[in-house]
């Protein structure tokens, strides 16, 4: 029943809760930023807190040029934090918190690649889509009706979604989204100076270490096969050659290392 009230919110998008995403998809957000951006900070201190942070210089030097580089276009203030673990994976959270495994290093070859990795993490902030999720599971499970009595959700909304503050903002994206942020992804590094065409290098690069099995590929298990990103990825390549060409022309070229 739920499910197909919200099918019908989405796709007359009458509400004042829908909204247009940076590539023009029409969302369905309603839950306050400051509450997602709190839910985010709080779990981005609880992985602080129970996982190894790497010290390794040339690791935390590397990351941070990528992102300085990746951000100067989105504004704000993010934090960058390389974790000690071997799988191979990165996320980014609501409030502007970016987490890079050690794993995930060791995989790439150039900047440029890591760029693809931490740009995509950042579309996702960029796009909202933890906050997407997150209002399409309370309109799902609680109704329109308890938002909008409210205003807001609050800890009793919370509470019904059984939604901890962890966990509410780290569940699985959907294919849909997870599309979407490759493409804010790939714009990005290429506003950065970064060369677009290693984000097809690096979905090569994750097949034959998915096939290969020697490490878990956490960073793909809810991603898109590796052919359709790949396809996805081209078709937009073009356009990010010239975004990337007209960064150079400004002098935005990164010197990461």
């Amino acid at each position: 029943m739920f499910k197909k009230y919200l099918s019908s919110l989405i796709v007359a998008c009458t509400l004042s809760a829908c909204v247009t995403s940076p590539t023009g998809r029409n969302q369905l957000i309603f839950m306050p930023d400051n509450e997602v951006n709190q839910m985010g900070l709080q779990a981005f201190d609880e992985l602080k807190k129970k996982q190894s942070i790497s010290r390794n210089p040339s690791y935390n030097q590397l990351v941070s040029c990528v992102t300085n580089a990746l951000t100067r276009n989105t504004g704000g203030t993010w934090e960058v934090v390389v974790f000690e673990d071997k799988t191979l994976n990165a996320f980014a959270l609501p409030g502007n918190k970016i987490g890079v495994h050690t794993g995930m290093l060791e995989l790439v070859n150039t900047p440029d690649q890591l760029a693809s990795v931490i740009g995509h993490e950042i579309g996702h902030v960029l796009a909202k889509h933890s906050n997407e999720r997150l209002s399409q599971e309370t309109a799902m499970k609680t109704g329109m009706g308890m938002v909008q009595a409210s205003g807001a959700l609050g800890p009793t909304g919370m509470g019904l979604l059984g939604l901890g503050a962890e966990y509410g903002v780290m569940l699985p994206y959907s294919r849909e989204h997870e599309s979407e942020a490759d493409i804010i992804g790939l714009e990005l590094m290429a506003k950065g100076g970064f060369d677009p065409r290693q984000s097809v290098t690096l979905w090569q690069k994750m097949e034959q270490a998915s096939q290969g099995g020697q490490q878990p590929v956490e960073f793909m298990s809810t991603h898109p096969a590796h052919g359709t990103r790949i396809q996805n990825l081209q078709q937009h390549m073009n356009n990010a050659l010239q975004l990337q060409q007209q960064a150079i022309s400004k002098g935005l070229q990164p010197h990461c290392s």
